[in-house]
């Protein structure tokens, strides 16, 4: 019998994974929201559901990947699959996508996996309670606590290509960050190396301010470096500036000794660089 993924909330991070997958010659089901979705996803040799709207065909799996944030009432997919889900023994193996926010602020000191969690935002309380909720379904669950995801397409580049990019300067300011390859494989050396009640930090090795990040991609252009903007006189959104009440870091050590995972992009540099190589190979000559 083949393998056969079932992606709730087929996004970035799952895309990414889902493609190594189908490489290897699984079956990958990706559920998405629309039929224009749907159609995108069957291009690449993804299965589609649309869902909500279907039922979820959680028989078919083999292993589970549910990439869906949860809400303040609770995690969307349990709502309505709690039962399906926790009668599914059939599972060999199930992926949480958290998030590292569950950990809080700790002004620039580390965490690992054991650090008490402590979300000091609606969004890391909400993502405690979803983990939570998988953890009781007594399934093969492995959560992986995601950093600052960037890839290709989500970059700092265009903004600083627009002149939108700022330096905003917070003291004390660090964020861990991944590069989406590098989710893709941690998440297939867990799949290869399956440890129920797992849980794993996906970041890189330097955290670092963010306006360092935006320094470098301004330089790597050839561009001037955007000013820098203390933060109490920056405009931001209430999500943007719920990013800035977090500092840490964020240690990775249990992917490299755990799973044996060698990152492909262990900082921002390195992972820009690719970046914008591959978007100059992208351009017509």
């Amino acid at each position: 019998m083949g393998k056969t993924l079932l992606s709730i909330g087929h996004g970035f991070s799952a895309r990414a994974f889902g493609q190594m997958l189908i490489r290897d010659g699984w079956t990958v089901i990706g559920t998405t929201r629309t039929a224009e979705k749907a159609k995108a996803l069957a291009k690449t040799g993804v299965e589609p559901v649309i869902w909500p709207g279907n039922d979820l065909p959680i028989s078919r799996a083999t292993h589970l990947l549910t990439s869906v944030a949860p809400t303040e009432d609770g995690d969307p997919v349990l709502a309505s699959n709690a039962g399906a889900l926790k009668a599914a023994s059939h599972l060999e193996w199930v992926g949480y996508l958290s998030t590292t926010g569950v950990y809080g602020d700790r002004q620039g000191g580390w965490v690992d996996e054991q650090s008490e969690l402590r979300p000091s935002t609606k969004r890391g309380k909400a993502r405690v309670a979803a983990e939570a909720a998988w953890q009781a379904l007594g399934l093969p669950l492995h959560i992986f606590r995601l950093a600052g995801i960037y890839g290709p397409g989500r970059g700092p580049f265009s903004k600083v290509r627009a002149g939108t990019a700022r330096r905003i300067i917070k003291d004390n300011q660090v964020f861990s960050r991944t590069h989406v390859d590098d989710i893709a494989q941690v998440l297939a050396a867990s799949v290869a190396r399956p440890n129920p009640g797992a849980i794993y930090n996906v970041c890189d090795d330097h955290a670092a301010p963010p306006q360092d990040v935006i320094a470098y991609a301004a330089e790597l252009l050839g561009l001037p470096v955007p000013p820098a903007i203390a933060i109490e006189d920056a405009e931001m959104t209430p999500m943007a500036r719920s990013f800035y009440a977090e500092s840490k870091r964020v240690r990775n050590d249990r992917i490299k000794d755990e799973l044996g995972v060698k990152l492909l992009y262990p900082d921002y540099q390195s992972g820009l660089q690719a970046l914008l190589e591959l978007e100059n190979a992208d351009q017509p000559d």
